[in-house]
């Protein structure tokens, strides 16, 4: 089954004007739940696939079309897997919730480190498809690089010896977490037109 409306279940104008750039050659119409008066879901699944399942099925519900949604954040493993689905809670304090990351590891050996997205695609009869993309790394400080926000100048993906935030736009978006579940996405996508 094809698609050919979407809703993506994002207020944020740029993550939509991205996501419309790499889905518009599989779905004709593409509109966001913030332009179409959607309200925002309150985030409490406990997990990144549980609360992108919040948030696309709210939209699919609440607009009678198929919805998708994200969530994503950064996985410490010296810290259990934390700060998880709470990752906006630390980055949108800047340098100094990098900085209480970093000092919450104190002298663990242990630095490495998983950049995890979440895609739920929703339809208005409850069915959903999950997307999932994850990019192993290492969590360098002090942070590195001026590009990118959130916890980019601590992330040095695996195989790599530059941050995040010190690769360019092109450059992350290619080896990114976002960028593994979308192509996952694309492929289904590819998969459903056929």
């Amino acid at each position: 089954m094809s698609l050919t409306q979407l809703v993506i279940a994002t207020h944020n104008q740029g993550k939509l004007s991205e996501l419309q750039a790499l889905l518009g050659s599989y779905i004709a119409q593409i509109t966001s739940a913030g332009a179409l008066g959607l309200p925002e879901p309150v985030e409490d699944g406990g997990s990144f696939i549980a609360n992108a399942r919040i948030k696309a099925h709210a939209a699919a519900k609440a607009s009678n079309c198929p919805a998708l949604a994200d969530d994503s954040g950064l996985c410490i493993s010296a810290l259990g897997g934390r700060p998880g689905v709470d990752t906006a809670n630390w980055t949108k304090r800047g340098t100094t919730g990098l900085q209480e990351l970093i000092d919450e590891m104190a002298d663990a050996p242990d630095r490495s480190a998983q950049s995890v997205c979440v895609l739920v695609l929703a339809y208005p009869d409850g069915r959903d498809e999950v997307f999932e993309g994850r990019v192993d790394g290492t969590l360098v400080w002090p942070g590195r690089g001026e590009n990118g926000f959130g916890y980019d100048p601590i992330f040095m993906p695996a195989g790599e010896t530059r941050t995040y935030a010190q690769m360019s736009k092109a450059e992350k978006s290619a080896l990114s977490h976002r960028r593994k579940a979308l192509d996952l996405l694309m492929a289904y996508l590819a998969r459903s037109a056929a």
